[in-house]
C-alpha cells in the first residue's frame, strides 16, 4: 500500500476532528501532500457515510491531475479548494476544510472573526472569503485568490455559509490550527456578546498586542 503510514496517520486525525466536533455529518474534507507528485486525501462522504471512522484503505492517493492512484471511494468534488491551495503556495502541506460549530457562526454571517486569543495570533486576520457555491470551481478560485494574497502559513479562512480552510506545513501543526481557531471562536462570541452589554475596558482586548508578553 502506498504511504501506509501517512494514511493510517491522516484516519487517526480525521476520526479525532469528528470526535471533538471539529466536523459535523454534513462534510469537510482533509489532505496532504506527501511527496512532489501525491496527495492523500480522504475520500467524498467520509463523515456522512462513515462518520470519519475511516481505514488506511479508505484514504485516497492522488496525483496533480486529481486522478486515483490507490484508495477505494471516490474524490471529493470539493478538491478544487484543496489543490488551488498546493498550488498557489509550496510551504502549504496539509489542507483541512471542516465545519467546527463556534467558526460556522461567524462564517454563516459572513464576519469576519475577531482574533483574540495569544494561540491565534499567528493567524493574523481571520477573514470570511466571498461566497462562493460548495463544491465549485468557483470556490476553488476564491481560495485560490486567497492564497495568492498572503503566502503566510498557518492561515485559516472562513467560507462564507460552509464552514473553514485552515492550512498548514504539517498535519500535526494544521490540525492544532484548527482547534486553537475553533476555541478563539468560542472566545470571540463572548466577546461580543460582554461587548454588546457595557462591559467596561472590554475594546481593550480586542486591541490588545500579544508581541509585548515578554
Amino acid at each position: 500500500m502506498l504511504y501506509y503510514e501517512e494514511r493510517v496517520k491522516l484516519t487517526k486525525f480525521v476520526k479525532t476532528m469528528y470526535d471533538r466536533k471539529f466536523s459535523n455529518e454534513a462534510g469537510g474534507n482533509v489532505s496532504v501532500k506527501v511527496s512532489d507528485k501525491h496527495f492523500i486525501m480522504t475520500p467524498t462522504l467520509a463523515s456522512q457515510n462513515f462518520l470519519w471512522d475511516l481505514r488506511p484503505e479508505q484514504i485516497l492517493v492522488i496525483d496533480k491531475d486529481e486522478q486515483i492512484i490507490e484508495g477505494t471511494g471516490k474524490v471529493t468534488r470539493e478538491v478544487n479548494m484543496h489543490m488551488a491551495a498546493f498550488q498557489e503556495c509550496k510551504q502549504i502541506e496539509c489542507v483541512i476544510h471542516a465545519h467546527p460549530f463556534n467558526s460556522l457562526v461567524f462564517a454563516s454571517l459572513g464576519l469576519e472573526m475577531p482574533n483574540l486569543t495569544e494561540g491565534t495570533q499567528k493567524l493574523g486576520q481571520i477573514s470570511c472569503l466571498e461566497f462562493a457555491p460548495a463544491t465549485t470551481p468557483e470556490l476553488g478560485e476564491v481560495v485560490r485568490e486567497a492564497v495568492k494574497k498572503d503566502q503566510a502559513i498557518p492561515k485559516a479562512y472562513l467560507l462564507r455559509k460552509h464552514g473553514v480552510l485552515v492550512v498548514g506545513s504539517t498535519i500535526e501543526k494544521t490540525f492544532d490550527m484548527l482547534g486553537r481557531l475553533e476555541w478563539n471562536a468560542k472566545v470571540a462570541k463572548e466577546y461580543l456578546v460582554l461587548k454588546q452589554i457595557g462591559v467596561k475596558g472590554i475594546d481593550d482586548l480586542s486591541n490588545y498586542n500579544y508581541n509585548t508578553v515578554e
